[in-house]
């Protein structure tokens, strides 16, 4: 899963196409890349970039900035870069509702937000059976509405990216009902849980265990037909000495993943097919913690990797709901 490292002195935008950012380890991946497309940069200046979601009728991106508290945007139109939201509560992941609605992962609350359509802040839950939860990370939305998110430790470790405190529950995977409320465990004993996305027909949520042992994992749940409870728990890839960390999943059923950390020579994006086989791979030169799709047809890729944030179009859509 290695490469060899594409930005031995920084980032430059390309000077020719196709981009040498982009490769495929597999013929598979070809039809993917765009010959006349290239990794951007749209901005810098960030400590820890995290949680892009796409507005497509604001056209507009937003995404997290953690350790300075506070939620960026990103004009399509304009190509200008503000804030968002500050103080953001440390929030994290982020996405949509099936009615439009920002959905909001908090470190600093805890807590599972939802952004009404006149920019007040429902709490969408930050309890299960009466304990708090840890730093949600991570979540999606599925077809039927219910909100799935990731919950592990990670933003109550320091204050760095949120408030240092003491773990309540476990880390779990919730999925949750937002009309009533009602909340369930629908994967437990994972370590570090992350990032999450469905395939494209529902049937498989993939979840990335970032402390797993030996390696780091993604791993895949079968979906039952009641659409809330999960089975047959499998590895799909075995990280190796890599590090995936947020991912989403296109119309084909491929996995596109942040990758990175310890070696630069993975700095970037990963790209595996639904069997778990490695098919492509976009360089950075900064780890890439969090992607999503978006654009007019979601077929611009964004990814947030550490200080910056890069887009580049791509011949597939994305999945909706990430």
């Amino acid at each position: 899963m290695s490469g060899k490292n594409l930005f031995p002195n920084g980032w430059e935008p390309t000077t020719r196409y196709p981009d040498p950012a982009v490769q495929s380890l597999d013929p598979a991946f070809d039809k993917y890349r765009l010959r006349l497309a290239a990794v951007e940069r749209l901005a810098t200046g960030m400590r820890w970039a995290e949680g892009p979601v796409w507005f497509g009728d604001a056209r507009h991106l937003l995404w997290s900035d953690i350790p300075n508290n506070r939620v960026m945007r990103w004009s399509e139109e304009t190509g200008r870069v503000s804030e968002f939201r500050a103080p953001s509560n440390f929030e994290n992941g982020h996405t949509r509702d099936r009615q439009g609605r920002l959905l909001s992962c908090e470190h600093g609350g805890r807590r599972i937000t939802r952004t009404e359509y006149d920019g007040t802040i429902t709490t969408l839950m930050d309890r299960f059976e009466g304990k708090r939860l840890n730093s949600p990370n991570d979540i999606i939305v599925k077809s039927d509405g219910s909100v799935w998110f990731s919950d592990p430790y990670f933003g109550i470790l320091g204050n760095y990216e949120g408030l240092r405190s003491e773990p309540e529950l476990g880390q779990n995977v919730f999925c949750l009902d937002p009309e009533t409320g009602e909340a369930r465990i629908v994967a437990e004993g994972i370590g570090g849980p992350n990032g999450l996305c469905f395939s494209p027909d529902e049937s498989i949520l993939y979840i990335i265990e970032s402390r797993g042992v030996p390696h780091h994992k993604i791993l895949a749940f079968d979906v039952a037909d009641d659409g809330r409870s999960l089975s047959n728990r499998r590895v799909v890839v075995d990280a190796e000495g890599g590090t995936p960390d947020g991912m989403r999943c296109d119309v084909d059923g491929n996995l596109w993943c942040g990758w990175g950390m310890g070696d630069p020579d993975l700095d970037g994006v990963m790209v595996f097919a639904p069997d778990g086989k490695p098919i492509g791979r976009i360089a950075l030169p900064e780890r890439c913690a969090n992607l999503c799709f978006g654009g007019r047809a979601n077929s611009r890729l964004f990814m947030t990797a550490s200080q910056s944030i890069y887009a580049i179009y791509v011949n597939v859509a994305g999945v909706a709901g990430g």
